[in-house]
C-alpha cells in the first residue's frame, strides 16, 4: 500500500502543482491513496466546497485541515456534507464535522485517516490531543489496519512526542502547519512512519507561501500588511509512505519534492 501525503496546499499555485504533478507521481510510484492538507488552498486562507471538489477531481481521496479551518464561511457545507473532509479531532463535542474517516477505495484494504491539532503556540486552544487520540485510534483499529495521522502543530517537541506515543498503533504520523519540510523521516521501532513536517505545496520563493516584501515590511515596521500568495518556484512537497497492508506497519517513508517545470503562475494567485 502506497500513500502520498501532500503538504499544506497554498492558493492557486499549490492547486496547480497538484493538478500538473500528481499524474506524474501516480505513474512513477503507483499510488494507492492520496491525502492532502487543504486548509490554505483558497487564496492561502481556508478552503471552500468548490476548491475541495477541485482537489478531489485531481485524485485526492481525503482532505485534512488545521487552524485555518474557519477562514472561509462556506466551509460549513463541507463539514456537514463531505465525509472525505476532516477537521481536527480535538475540537469540543458538538463542533460540526469529524476528525477521522475510513476510506474504502476500489478493492483496496480500508484506510483510516485521522486529523489532530496540537496546542503549543496554537490557536484556538483545543482539547488535549494526547488524551483524545488513544480512544479514536482504538475505535479506528476495529475497522482498518492502516491508519494515517496528520498532526497539525507548531512545536517540534509536541509533534515528536505525539508520534512516539502512537508508535505501533498507527501506520504513519506526519506533521503539518509550519510549511517547512523537515529532514527527519524515519520509522519508529513499533513500525510507525514519522515526519515532523511535510512542508507546503505552492510557491517556494516566498515566506511560507506569501510574497516576500510585505512580510519584510511587517517585520520592519510592525504595521499591518496584506500578505498575498506568491507565484514563483512552485513545488509539490509531502511524503510517500509504503505500508504493509496485512500488519498496518510502515516499511518505507521518503520525502517528496517535485517542481513545476514552468516557473510562475500568471493571473490571480488566490
Amino acid at each position: 500500500m502506497k500513500i502520498l501525503f501532500i503538504g499544506d496546499i497554498v492558493g492557486s499555485p499549490g492547486r496547480r502543482a497538484v493538478r500538473e504533478l500528481l499524474p506524474k507521481l501516480q505513474q512513477t510510484h503507483g499510488l494507492d491513496v492520496i491525502i492532502a492538507n487543504g486548509e490554505n488552498s483558497a487564496g492561502g486562507n481556508g478552503i471552500t466546497p468548490d476548491i475541495a471538489e477541485e482537489l478531489f477531481g485531481y485524485g485526492v481521496n481525503a482532505i485534512t485541515t488545521g487552524d485555518h479551518l474557519w477562514d472561509q464561511k462556506e466551509v460549513m457545507e463541507l463539514l456537514q456534507n463531505e465525509p472525505r473532509f476532516l477537521r481536527p479531532l480535538n475540537y469540543p463535542p458538538g463542533t460540526p464535522g469529524k476528525g477521522s474517516t475510513i476510506l474504502k477505495i476500489r478493492d483496496l484494504p480500508p484506510v483510516a485517516v485521522m486529523n489532530v491539532q496540537g496546542r503549543t503556540f496554537m490557536q484556538p486552544p483545543l482539547d488535549n490531543p494526547f488524551l483524545l487520540a488513544h480512544e479514536e485510534v482504538k475505535w479506528l483499529r476495529q475497522h482498518a489496519n492502516i491508519i494515517f495521522v496528520d498532526f497539525h502543530a507548531e512545536a517540534t517537541s509536541e509533534k515528536i512526542a505525539f508520534g512516539r506515543m502512537l508508535d505501533g498503533q498507527v501506520s504513519a504520523v506526519v506533521g503539518t502547519h509550519t510549511h517547512v519540510q523537515t529532514a527527519d523521516e524515519q520509522i519508529f521501532p513499533g513500525g510507525t512512519a514519522y515526519l515532523t513536517d511535510a512542508g507546503f505545496t505552492g510557491p517556494q520563493e516566498s515566506v511560507l507561501g506569501r510574497e516576500i516584501q510585505p512580510v519584510l515590511q511587517r517585520f520592519k515596521t510592525s504595521l499591518p500588511a496584506r500578505f498575498e500568495v506568491a507565484r514563483n518556484d512552485v513545488k509539490l512537497l509531502g511524503a510517500l509512505i509504503e505500508i504493509d497492508a496485512a500488519s498496518g506497519k510502515a516499511v518505507k517513508i521518503q520525502r517528496v519534492s517535485e517542481s513545476l517545470l514552468q516557473i510562475g503562475v500568471k493571473g490571480n494567485a488566490g
